[in-house]
């Protein structure tokens, strides 16, 4: 993926400094950035991905723009060399001018609809633009994924879900939201979106269940779980409502279980369980006490037609976790 069959060599290149980074500034041609560049995709492998996918509409759109001629500029493609471009100076008098040797591909930080369009245009009309990019000589996996999170944070189309996802390793709920999202038990596998983009079948995000996740844990009263053991007891909660109502979990058009009004309900209520469940004297929950006040949650309408069909907002939620709970502490 990041090695060139040969060495690459870019003319006429400024070498500057960015807050103590190295960064040069150039312009190469088109049919060069396409092979001279490569994507870390949110879901890599090796855990350092962070780019989301592309959304072809915005590849459609700056391919358009570009075939209005002259008048149609751009700004630059922000790039990571990973120590991998090595610059030369012309010569002593001009030591931060000259030219790049690129041994490895370097890495797409910012310009990936950009790229995309001007493929498509230069493919369709033959032709062959500039295009010009900043490349920063040296950034590790972590700086790299948290400049593009600062700058795209605020971006068209990205949203909190894809922040919250790489942030996953330093916050205990972003990486539970995660793991509910990316582990093949759970209820949330097949129905959640890590970036942020719902499409048909997916329309819970992992800023949902980072919210969603906050309510669950709100009033437990139980400070020593680890995180791996947080997932577990949303995972028994929610299977078992999946369980029960297997059907509604994967219908969203017609009914309310999954809707994020009924979800955030549900978490209230098993917080306030979870709470009740504590053993005498205990931080420790007692886990079996707690599945069967999980199972009586039983023969609810959740159709979009039936009680609970104006339910909106976090006030709904907060009326429904209160009837929730009452039939989950029932025997209590």
């Amino acid at each position: 993926m990041r090695q060139l069959p040969h060495q690459i060599v870019i003319e006429n290149v400024v070498q500057t400094k960015m807050r103590g980074k190295i960064a040069y500034q150039s312009a190469f041609p088109s049919s060069i950035a396409v092979d001279l560049t490569y994507v870390k995709p949110y879901n890599d492998p090796s855990g350092k991905g962070y780019q989301r996918p592309v959304d072809q509409k915005r590849v459609d759109e700056f391919a358009l723009y570009l075939s209005k001629g002259d008048n149609a500029l751009f700004t630059p493609i922000l790039l990571n060399a990973s120590g991998m471009w090595e610059f030369t100076a012309y010569d002593s008098s001009r030591p931060m001018f000259g030219r790049l040797f690129c041994k490895n591909k370097a890495s797409l930080m910012d310009g990936q609809h950009r790229l995309g369009g001007i493929k498509r245009y230069t493919k369709e009309t033959q032709s062959e633009i500039n295009v010009p990019f900043m490349v920063f000589h040296y950034l590790d996996d972590d700086e790299e994924i948290q400049f593009f999170d600062i700058i795209n944070t605020k971006a068209k189309g990205l949203g909190t879900s894809l922040s919250k996802f790489l942030k996953r390793e330093n916050d205990e709920l972003s990486w539970m939201s995660t793991e509910l999202l990316i582990l093949n038990d759970s209820p949330f596998y097949h129905i959640g979106s890590i970036t942020g983009k719902r499409s048909k079948g997916r329309h819970i995000t992992l800023q949902n269940l980072y919210r969603m996740l906050k309510y669950f844990f709100k009033d437990t009263g139980v400070t020593n779980l680890s995180k791996h053991e947080k997932v577990d007891i949303v995972l028994v909660f929610f299977n078992i409502m999946r369980q029960e109502y297997p059907h509604e979990w994967l219908n969203y058009k017609e009914y309310k279980l999954t809707h994020i009004v009924c979800l955030d309900a549900l978490a209230m209520a098993a917080s306030k369980m979870l709470f009740h469940c504590k053993k005498e004297n205990s931080t420790q929950i007692d886990h079996q006490e707690f599945i069967k006040s999980v199972k009586r949650l039983k023969k609810i309408d959740w159709s979009i037609y039936g009680p609970f069909k104006y339910l909106k907002g976090i006030s709904s939620s907060k009326t429904l976790a209160i009837e929730l709970f009452d039939i989950m502490n029932l025997e209590k």
